[in-house]
């Protein structure tokens, strides 16, 4: 089963983004995410729609951030995602007849439900100015081994 990663690969955008001044184009942080500049777009578009980002036209346009680090939290971003399947797992039919694989639906919907509120409690706890933090520290380390935020 494929695993949706566009929270993982727009946090790592948006952590290039608070680093590096100036826009971004489509295509540079499609390169980045390893995806196609209209994937990007339409991700963006919806940070935008937040008021997370901006984009301007144009030549020496692109994307840019629009908000306090402080203030915007992972779930935040989550959400500007459309809030997509945070667990990979589920039951096997949704309406079952069977009494038996009622009991065990029962049983998974209050475990998933617990998990996702306790995941998404989380991810609210957490700002890209925190993520922007330890990038630092981590940078720190690196240079003082001779490496690149990418390794070697």
């Amino acid at each position: 089963m494929k695993r949706d990663s566009r929270l993982s690969g727009v946090l790592h955008v948006l952590l290039h983004m608070a680093q590096q001044p100036g826009p971004f184009t489509s295509e540079t942080l499609a390169k980045a995410m390893d995806t196609n500049p209209v994937v990007i777009r339409r991700i963006m578009a919806g940070l935008r729609d937040l008021g997370y980002v901006r984009s301007e036209k144009g030549h020496g346009g692109g994307w840019t951030l629009d908000c306090d680090l402080t203030q915007v939290t992972l779930r935040d971003v989550y959400i500007a995602l459309g809030s997509p399947s945070l667990l990979a797992i589920g039951n096997r039919t949704e309406a079952p007849g069977c009494l038996v694989e009622q009991s065990v639906n029962a049983a998974l919907d209050q475990a998933f439900g617990d998990a996702q509120a306790l995941l998404l409690s989380h991810l609210g706890e957490v700002t890209l100015a925190m993520l922007g933090d330890d990038l630092r520290k981590r940078l720190g380390s690196r240079k003082l081994q001779g490496m690149s935020a990418h390794g070697a």
